[in-house]
């Protein structure tokens, strides 16, 4: 992060089209996320708003993702108040969403994140990071429904992805003792099964959601939203 903010930024600006002085203000993401890159972001940030001498704005990072659906895209918008379901690798989150400004968390992760879920579940299958795109795609090709996974039994809107995550290591386990091949010639409906383990829980908490509040405009945000049977199960919800 230290070796490539300012070659980043300098290629930022270039492509914009514009000037140092043309910038009006510098924003940064203070949290939540890796310490590291944090302190690197936030001490870059801080140094070129002092020296430009312009505002300084600092962003949740969680926030972020929740109002990036408001960049004007010809996309449609959600209207207020909605539920997000926020779903990275490092975050699992319901979040009601009052205004811009507003906004309330109904339900965290205990532990794992999803994405956390299905890039750990990848490396025990011996994909590459991040392994949650490769699940997606492997999985288009498998049974859903081929493997049984134990389900987290958590109350409330909350999540837990730890005990999926080892009864998925143990199935594996199991199998690889029985046919060292197991992986290879498997690979398919392992990966259809997780990711439908995994979205099943995500889907049952925001129903849930919009049925105890009575909110009914869903969205989601973070990386694993981009998981197409996410996106198809929330469609169909």
């Amino acid at each position: 992060h230290q070796k490539n903010i300012i070659p980043v930024v300098d290629i930022a600006i270039k492509k914009a089209k514009i000037k140092k002085k043309d910038i009006d203000a510098v924003s940064f993401t203070k949290g939540p996320g890796l310490l590291g890159s944090l302190l690197v972001g936030s001490s870059f940030a801080k140094a070129f708003s002092i020296g430009m001498n312009i505002p300084l704005i600092a962003i949740n990072h969680m926030q972020g993702h929740i109002l990036s659906h408001f960049i004007k895209d010809n996309q449609s918008m959600p209207k207020f108040p909605f539920l997000c379901l926020t779903v990275s690798g490092g975050h699992t989150q319901i979040v009601k969403v009052t205004n811009y400004l507003e906004m309330q968390v109904l339900g965290n992760t205990l532990d794992d994140a999803a994405g956390e879920a299905f890039d750990k579940s990848a490396k025990i299958l011996g994909l590459s990071y991040p392994g949650g795109p490769l699940i997606d795609k492997y999985a288009k090709h498998g049974d859903v429904n081929y493997f049984k996974f134990g389900k987290p039994k958590v109350k409330g809107l909350d999540f837990s992805f730890s005990g999926l995550k080892t009864s998925i290591l143990y199935t594996i386990q199991k199998g690889i003792d029985k046919n060292s091949n197991f992986i290879k010639k498997n690979k398919n409906n392992l990966c259809a099964s997780i990711q439908h383990s995994i979205v099943t829980i995500l889907i049952e908490k925001i129903h849930k959601a919009a049925k105890e509040t009575g909110i009914n405009e869903l969205a989601i945000a973070g990386g694993v939203a981009a998981n197409s049977y996410l996106r198809n199960k929330l469609t169909e919800l």
